[in-house]
């Protein structure tokens, strides 16, 4: 029995953290692993052994009792006589009573008997309830590693299509993420075509899309958006930061699916990227979940590695979206807002105190 219920502990204690190089952190669908239901109370099986008088005890003393009036009725009417009667008297009072306490004390023994097997028995259906519960939950759970390891191939199928997409031109939408370059003053050389010449360019569409990431393994239009989005010089930046801070957030448990920021006016967005700091953009700090920014600001304290890659995070996120601001509407930049890059440049934003 104990093997059992150190089975179904083990079951349900399963570590969730993903590993890293994974495309993003993806949250596993089964949040936290339901405990095993503790034993229910077994009423009116306690043992009896100091319950009380029973009713067969009540029975046996009236049966001492009848049995002494009757020695005593006949040892008034004279059927004693001499040493040796006197001890076959005393034989035929006693030898009866103690035969019936003696089956008092067995029946009494074999009800404790019965209400400790009643217990035990609820016990060991109460833990193989609990088993088998613990294994349905850990078979219904998805495997987490197993979508990682997809997501993480389809991320190396893509840098494979990077480089086979100079031929393909994808339809481009109205609205470019950055300005055209300047013409050069200087004619090119007729040393062929660049390959720049080729590429789709990226739209503020595409750029929203990559900076969620995508949704999940059969996600194609987030997969596309990446790809454009890492084909991009100056965005391929941010989406490289991003993904590097939300894979080390998803092995302290911390995903961006579960934060969900107060709305964000595009006004404040524009005046960040103008340069204002400070009180004055402290409506960007969206995120108030307390275990997530107490949890972030531990590690800040305690690995350096994390907190380089955080620095590093924002001060892309800041070029970047200053550079993106000019051209986006404020619609795009309430889409933008709520992608999990933003997310996490809110939660990151409000350790660091940048809008402090």
């Amino acid at each position: 029995m104990d093997d059992r219920a150190e089975t179904a502990g083990d079951g349900a204690e399963a570590g969730r953290a993903p590993p890293a190089g994974a495309a993003r952190a993806v949250r596993p669908q089964a949040r936290a692993p339901r405990a095993a239901p503790p034993l229910p109370p077994t009423p009116g099986l306690a043992p009896e052994a100091g319950a009380g008088i029973h009713p067969t005890e009540i029975v046996a003393g009236v049966l001492c009792v009848v049995w002494v009036v009757a020695v005593l009725v006949y040892v008034a009417g004279g059927g004693t006589g001499g040493s040796l009667g006197i001890v076959m008297t005393l034989l035929v009072v006693f030898l009866p009573l103690a035969l019936i306490w003696v089956s008092v004390t067995t029946l009494r023994s074999l009800r404790a008997l019965r209400a400790e097997a009643g217990q035990l028995q609820a016990a060991v259906d109460a833990m193989r309830t609990a088993y088998v519960a613990g294994q349905q939950a850990a078979a219904a759970r998805p495997s987490v590693e197993h979508r990682l390891d997809e997501i993480a191939a389809l991320t190396r199928q893509t840098g494979t299509v990077v480089t086979s997409i100079a031929g393909r031109r994808d339809a481009a939408p109205s609205r470019p993420a950055r300005p055209p370059a300047p013409p050069d003053e200087h004619p090119a050389l007729a040393l062929g075509t660049p390959a720049e010449e080729f590429r789709a360019p990226l739209t503020m569409g595409d750029f929203i899309l990559a900076l969620h990431f995508p949704e999940s393994a059969e996600d194609r239009n987030g997969f596309r958006a990446m790809r454009l989005a890492l084909e991009d010089r100056t965005a391929s930046r941010l989406v490289r930061a991003a993904q590097d801070v939300l894979t080390l957030l998803s092995q302290d448990g911390i995903y961006m699916d579960d934060l969900k920021p107060e709305a964000t006016p595009p006004e404040l967005w524009r005046r960040f990227a103008a340069g204002e700091r400070g009180r004055g953009v402290t409506g960007l700090g969206a995120i108030r979940d307390r275990s997530s920014l107490a949890l972030t600001a531990a590690r800040m304290r305690e690995d350096t590695v994390f907190r380089d890659a955080a620095h590093h995070f924002l001060r892309t996120f800041d070029r970047t979206f200053s550079a993106i601001e000019p051209q986006a509407t404020d619609a795009e930049l309430t889409d933008m807002a709520d992608t999990r890059t933003a997310r996490a440049f809110m939660l990151f934003g409000r350790v660091t105190g940048t809008f402090d």
